[in-house]
């Protein structure tokens, strides 16, 4: 034990590919449950929940063409893909190799300048879709060994993509292999339940006041950047973590040491990464924000969060309910389609159709239009080119 509270343990016969966990006992004496590596760079497939010894990547600059294609004044349009679903086959999950085979050709055909994939760091229950995950520095066992993870990322960047991943830092689930209570204490997690509980996901909230588990989370967004050569993060559930206050009624937050509502060292997590990354000559981040915080993509030395754009989740909504309308009413809803012109310019928006709008019985697209079914297409291509046309 290291006098800065660090651990350490060498083990001369390990090799690449040996399984491992960490037995800890806790400060009284007790035999904790066996400990996933949180910092593993590898894992075995679920249900097992071993971490694997695996070499570091090399890290990878960006390409200097997508340095390019990623700046502000470059247009982004951006398709999302759930991989372990994508043209999956009979039960099994296509691998790395499979996907590059397929996947970015389709969608540089399809005329979109970047793949956005669903999380893909490890997780242990697959109905989560991996936003809650336990291994933020390991590509997911589902699709095989990490170093197809790398000919997938070139696979994309040779079609001329970018590749964005979505990315988990508000919170993290409770398997007893995982970082839950890790060494006895709470010490990834806040300790009080009333800031360390997700009352929404049933899921633990990192304790963003602890300088370790700081540099936990801006060192995963930096080993996606640097190591794997990936475009940018898109940062879930941003608004989660701006408030002490989210999801919880009046009596079940603490206030913070202004007596506010806003998680100032979340905020101070997310600028810190965003400097970072920011550091990362062509590397982009993306705020899944749906409040009116203000200054999300605003630079941090100007008081913003520092991410280079938002997604507007106002003007997804409005719009949506507004197409749902039979058109006799519409009418008399003209405002939803027009308000996001009032603030279109407040921040650097990107305007999102994403998964949440189709799941959990919410239905298709098309079947969010009214009408027959000539008229549902045709509302459909109507809202998809006001979409594009959107400034």
């Amino acid at each position: 034990r290291h006098t800065a509270g660090v651990w350490e343990i060498f083990v001369p016969h390990a090799t690449l590919g040996d399984l491992y966990k960490f037995e800890i006992v806790s400060g009284g004496g007790t035999l904790l449950p066996l400990k996933a590596d949180p910092y593993a760079r590898r894992a075995q497939l679920r249900p097992d929940t071993a971490s694997i010894v695996a070499a570091l990547p090399e890290v990878t600059p960006l390409p200097r063409q997508r340095e390019r294609a990623n700046r502000r004044e470059s247009p982004i349009s951006v398709y999302e893909v759930h991989a372990a679903s994508w043209r999956r086959g009979a039960g099994e999950f296509p691998t790395w190799d499979e996907l590059a085979e397929q996947l970015p050709a389709y969608v540089a055909d399809m005329g979109f300048t970047h793949l956005q994939l669903m999380p893909i760091t490890e997780y242990p229950f697959d109905g989560s879709w991996g936003y809650q995950t336990l291994g933020l520095y390991a590509p997911s066992a589902r699709f095989g060994p990490p170093e197809g993870f790398a000919r997938f990322v070139k696979a994309c960047h040779d079609q001329g993509l970018g590749l964005l991943l979505d990315w988990v830092p508000a919170h993290f689930p409770t398997d007893p292999h995982g970082m839950a209570e890790f060494d006895g204490t709470r010490i990834y997690e806040y300790a009080d339940p009333k800031e360390g509980f997700h009352r929404d996901w049933n899921t633990l909230i990192y304790n963003f006041g602890r300088t370790e588990v700081r540099q936990f989370l801006v060192g995963s967004a930096l080993y996606w950047i640097e190591r794997w050569g990936v475009d940018g993060l898109r940062v879930d559930a941003v608004a989660s973590m701006l408030y002490r206050d989210y999801s919880r009624p009046a009596g079940e937050w603490i206030p913070n040491v202004r007596g506010g509502r806003e998680n100032l060292e979340a905020i101070s997590m997310l600028r810190e990464m965003n400097e970072h990354v920011g550091e990362v000559e062509g590397a982009i981040s993306v705020a899944e924000e749906s409040t009116s915080f203000p200054g999300v993509s605003a630079p941090t030395y100007a008081g913003g969060l520092g991410f280079h754009y938002k997604w507007n989740m106002g003007w997804m909504n409005d719009t949506l309910r507004y197409m749902a309308e039979d058109p006799i009413n519409r009418r008399w809803h003209h405002d939803k389609m027009t308000f996001g012109l009032i603030y279109a310019f407040s921040e650097n928006f990107v305007l999102p159709i994403s998964h949440d709008e189709v799941v959990h019985g919410k239905g298709s697209m098309l079947s969010k239009m009214p009408g027959d079914d000539w008229q549902k297409f045709a509302n459909l291509r109507a809202y998809y080119g006001f979409m594009w046309g959107h400034p």
